[in-house]
């Protein structure tokens, strides 16, 4: 499957083994076509064979139906964060296009430099990136109303200690050439004039020059503030150091021949700026909400509520409350609480507007001064054990054993009161920060004794473990709801009104059963026998699999590998994601790539293969030609964004980054954890499945390749 594109990680064995890998020299490969780039909405790059060139003003741009945003490719979804100035603009972009009743295209550039010729030629219509207005650029094209202001900032290692523009004599910044700090170092140089530079790639994104600055490949960097401060929130490698610039504008630039365009555009931007209210403390209904345009829920990051998987944004209550923030025609932020007992009083400060992380209705937190929704769903709480342990068979046998929770959580609660009854347990509270499922998994791997868990939280670990099992409930079963300020009365009944029509239909199944009811686990249980097919094949689609093979320079038998682990050899398979058939490539992927039917055997594995070739291109060509692979695969289950997040986070354990296997598959593992997870740039990702994924294939592929030699059957 794919992380959006994918949408989200695995190891290779003996050396000559892998020659096969590299079948084509280097002049024999197809150049990396457009690569199909991850997004937060569902608006999509435009293909290179549907590009045009068009330098008319808005009645020309009406005219071809579409409006040419020119932006950075991310190269990979991320989860999006608040204060995130690519977010915002984005929002914006899209809000734009709507506004002009125009199709949003996204159309990006390989580097930052050739972000105004690809304007100037015609390629798109406006520039949306993180643009500083300077002297140079007004030359060249018009500049928006500012959109944000922000300063250029020096970067260092955490250990570095610069005090003045005195101490970069000697040193050395790194700086992307034909930006706006190249006007800022040129000035700095005529104070400090042993200032030494360097001119890095134009296609790094800000995360891949801090990975450069903490390796020491290169010794100081400059950034903007507003960037800056969201890359803070989740890496704790760098500091911040001297102010570089004054304040300065940033903007969106188009064409100086465009005027209307140009009009139209200030026209949004200044209305937008005036009626967004910017203040983070806000308390009012939803009247008031309606004037912001914004919807903020607070949840967390976990596999129930909120996360970033295979590049798309999931979870059952982010889709309900998407679904309540679109019927408001509102837009939705979504704001992670820290941990589980920060949700309420971030709600009772009015830094979010509802709470929608199957948040139990109780007393205790009813007189904490929040109110609640009409339940959404109701849970039992169930007592988790091992799998392995028989010996519970009624609330009596709970007597001299542990139970671990959050003391935050309505499950102590309903522990205290069995305890009130008599039943001798040791309650032990759990850390704030550790979601349910990190609790389980510490039953399962008998850090922890028991634990008790709504049963739709126990269901999503069942669908991919086999160590753990519920003993008995506990209690009749509770309602969860969202939680709100009692006096926010629009808001509530209007929540209710939402719930009361939505709770049990069509779409509230359906999202319901694709995250607590799929049946993951089945397919552990499938015959994993690998053996030829009678007629001396591998699968019913090697032939196909040969030619996209040879294509794009890959064994083919290893394709079939990662088929099989994807499809079962079936074209109509379709996941819970959505992804469908033999690669189970994302249907926004396919689209991209001008492929319109995933169910046609030899276009599913042309989207899949060709898709892999762009991820494995999106690594090191230093890296070993085996791991390199492990890496790609590792991408194409999960999302390349949490594999770059893997290998940062493994450097830090002092593992190998460059090693999948037994190193970044480790740290791919401690992503599931919240110590590690908040400070990743794509947060949460349930670590076990890529690491498996990646995992699985290599056991077939070498089992096919046995097999090859059993049989001395010439492949």
């Amino acid at each position: 499957m794919i992380s959006k594109i994918t949408s989200n990680f695995l190891y290779f064995f003996a050396f000559s083994l892998l020659i096969s890998l590299i079948a084509c020299t280097d002049s024999d490969k197809p150049k990396p076509e457009t690569p199909p780039i991850e997004e937060e909405t569902e608006n999509l790059t435009l293909p290179a064979e549907e590009s045009y060139l068009e330098t008319g003003d808005l009645n020309a741009i009406k005219n071809q139906g579409k409006l040419r945003i020119l932006t950075m490719p991310l190269n990979e979804r991320w989860l999006p964060r608040r204060g995130s100035s690519f977010s915002r603009e984005k929002e914006l972009a899209i809000k734009l296009a709507e506004h002009l009743q125009l199709e949003p295209v996204f159309v990006h550039v390989d580097s930052f430099d050739e972000l105004i010729p690809a304007l100037n030629e015609g390629r798109g219509d406006i520039i949306t990136a993180n643009f500083t207005i300077t002297h140079t650029r007004k030359e060249l094209v018009s500049f928006t109303v500012p959109l944000t202001h922000s300063r250029e900032r020096l970067v260092t290692r955490t250990d570095d200690s610069i005090k003045s523009t005195k101490n970069l004599n000697g040193r050395k910044i790194a700086y992307q050439a034909k930006s706006s700090y190249e006007e800022t170092i040129a000035q700095l140089k005529q104070k400090q004039t042993q200032i030494q530079t360097e001119i890095l790639p134009g296609n790094l994104n800000t995360d891949q020059i801090l990975d450069q600055l903490a390796s020491r490949k290169i010794d100081l960097t400059i950034m903007d503030s507003n960037t800056l401060n969201v890359l803070q929130s989740y890496r704790d490698d760098f500091k911040i150091g001297l102010t570089l610039s004054k304040e300065r504008a940033l903007a969106w630039a188009i064409r100086k021949d465009n005027p209307v365009l140009l009009k139209e555009v200030n026209r949004f931007l200044t209305h937008e700026q005036l009626t967004r209210n910017v203040n983070t403390l806000f308390t009012g209904d939803l009247a008031d909400i309606k004037k912001r345009k914004t919807l903020r829920v607070i949840t967390r990051n976990n596999a129930a509520t909120y996360f970033l998987w295979r590049g798309e944004l999931l979870g059952f209550e982010y889709e309900l409350a998407k679904a309540f923030a679109k019927q408001q025609k509102l837009r939705i932020e979504i704001i992670t609480a820290p941990s589980h007992e920060a949700q309420i009083p971030m709600l009772l400060e009015g830094k979010g507007d509802l709470i929608a992380s199957f948040m139990t209705i109780t007393d205790e937190r009813k007189a904490q001064g929040v109110g609640f929704s009409r339940p959404h769903h109701t849970a039992s709480e169930v007592i988790v054990t091992r799998a392995d342990d028989n010996s519970l068979k009624q609330i009596e046998d709970l007597a001299g054993r542990s139970i671990y929770v959050r003391q935050s959580s309505a499950y102590w609660q309903t522990l205290q009161k069995l305890k009130n009854k008599g039943i001798d347990f040791k309650l032990v509270s759990a850390p704030e920060t550790m979601e349910t499922e990190e609790i389980i998994a510490r039953v399962a791997s008998g850090k922890y004794d028991l634990t008790l868990a709504d049963n739709h939280l126990l269901d999503i670990e069942l669908t991919w473990r086999n160590d753990i099992q519920a003993a008995f409930p506990i209690g009749e079963p509770q309602g969860n709801a969202w939680a709100m300020r009692p006096g926010n009365t629009q808001l509530i009944n209007a929540v209710n009104r939402f719930l009361k029509k939505e709770h049990r239909s069509l779409f509230y199944n359906v999202t319901f059963k694709k995250y607590f009811k799929s049946p993951h686990r089945i397919k552990k249980y499938r015959n994993q026998r690998i053996d030829l097919n009678p007629d001396g094949t591998l699968s019913p689609y090697d032939n196909l699999v040969k030619k996209y093979a040879q294509k794009y320079d890959f064994d083919w038998r290893l394709l079939v590998a990662q088929m099989y682990q994807e499809s079962r050899f079936d074209p109509k398979a379709k996941s819970w994601v959505g992804a469908q058939g033999l690669m189970q490539v994302m249907p926004r992927t396919a689209k991209e790539m001008k492929i319109n039917n995933l169910k046609n055997p030899e276009q599913g594995i042309k989207a899949g293969v060709r898709y892999l070739d762009w991820v494995r291109d999106r690594f090191d060509s230093e890296l070993s030609v085996k791991d390199r692979i492990w890496f790609a695969l590792a991408s194409y289950n999960a999302g390349q964004g949490h594999v770059k997040d893997a290998r940062r986070l493994a450097k830090k354990q002092g593992l190998n980054p460059n090693r999948w296997f037994d190193n970044v598959e480790q740290a791919m593992l401690l992503l599931s954890k919240r110590k590690h997870f908040r400070k990743a740039r794509h947060g949460y990702v349930r670590g076990s499945e890529p690491v498996n994924y990646v995992r699985e294939i290599r056991t077939r592929y070498r089992a096919y390749i046995r097999l090859a030699k059993e049989n001395k059957h010439e492949f």
